[in-house]
């Protein structure tokens, strides 16, 4: 790896302890103990992409998941086995020819029947799509090492350890408003994942257009307002049913599904799901979006496994931009042919503008 600080290519033996043995200085992330693979560079480098050149802010989810992608791409399942396997049938199965020794011929065709068995897991993608890192352990497996040795997290993340109560899927800050406070408001954004909460807070987006901020159908419910409801969510099974479940709460109101279309975003090469066998909707649950008529078969199958894009994963500029121009459209009265195409889904979400600023980094 590269030295952080003098920029010295660095042999394992030149860096023990993290410290390098040309500038003496100590860096945060080895490649070869890092789960993620990660060297400083590599997090300064991802992190000026996210944050546009330090334009913008982004939360340290944002940061989990763009670090995670590389290795999301790929099954690490058996990866260390296979070649054993493989290696460890030649090597007994020449011992028995040279010893001339049948017996040993079992033992070399039981691992290679194990070899192949965990080649055709790879092939049909087991453990693929499982980060590596959890969402609930990268703060202490990758932000605290860098806080130790620089002192804060990289530039232009923001710091939410502080109020940070969430697990996967609901972590960062908790919502800045209380819903019985809101009154007066131009509508509500309801949005469960308290991260990317945080990241639009953080823009100062709920404050400018006048949302009340809240994260399930009954908080959205008790907002003393009648303005348009915004629903904010991961791409997945629980995120069509959060939209189902609005309009369900506030019968009469227009609620606007501002989540990136499955079909859409699954049709975008730069997108990159991950899947959590704790969050596979259940037999009901599938039940209610075959009703729908809105998915495939096959689109199904793949929301049953448990595979989602999450609000996270994608470009935190492209997620600022299009959020706020859909609450730009609300709280200025957007007229109702404009309206009723985004209550139908916000077709244009999201549009393939040139190549991904993080891409395989």
């Amino acid at each position: 790896m590269i030295c952080p600080h003098c920029e010295r290519n660095l042999l394992r033996k030149e860096r023990t302890g993290n410290r390098c043995t040309h500038c003496k200085r100590t860096y945060a992330l080895d490649p070869k103990t890092n789960p993620l693979r990660l060297n400083d560079l590599r997090v300064r480098r991802i992190t000026t992409a996210l944050t546009d050149g330090g334009r913008i802010s982004i939360v340290p989810d944002q940061l989990w998941y763009a670090l995670s992608r590389k290795r999301l791409r790929d099954s690490d399942f058996g990866q260390g086995c296979l070649g054993g396997a493989f290696a460890g049938a030649g090597f007994v199965t020449v011992v028995a020819l040279f010893a001339e020794a049948p017996a040993l011929l079992l033992a070399s065709g039981a691992l290679l029947i194990i070899g192949l068995g965990i080649f055709v897991a790879r092939v049909m993608g087991a453990g693929k799509g499982i980060p590596p890192v959890g969402r609930e352990g990268f703060p202490a497996l990758v932000l605290s090492p860098w806080r130790s040795v620089y002192g804060g997290l990289p530039p232009g993340v923001l710091d939410t350890a502080a109020s940070d109560t969430g697990t996967a899927g609901a972590a960062g800050p908790a919502a800045p408003a209380d819903p019985a406070g809101a009154a007066g408001t131009t509508g509500v954004l309801v949005c469960p994942d308290r991260a990317v909460v945080a990241f639009l807070v953080a823009d100062g987006l709920p404050a400018r257009h006048g949302l009340a901020v809240v994260r399930t159908p009954a908080e959205a419910a008790a907002v003393p307002s009648k303005g348009p409801v915004l629903v904010l969510h991961d791409t997945d099974a629980d995120g069509e049913l959060l939209v189902r479940g609005v309009r369900e709460a506030l019968p009469g109101r227009t609620v606007v599904d501002v989540g990136p279309p499955l079909r859409t975003v699954r049709s975008l090469p730069q997108a990159v799901p991950y899947r959590d066998p704790r969050r596979r909707p259940g037999a009901a649950d599938l039940r209610i979006l075959t009703a729908l008529g809105t998915y495939t078969p096959e689109e199904l199958k793949w929301l049953g496994q448990g595979w989602r894009f999450p609000l996270v994963g994608l470009p935190p500029a492209r997620l600022l931009a299009v959020v706020d121009r859909v609450a730009g459209q609300v709280s200025h009265g957007a007229d109702p042919d404009r309206r009723r195409a985004a209550d139908l889904g916000f077709l244009t979400w999201p549009e393939a503008t040139g190549p991904d600023p993080v891409g395989g980094r």
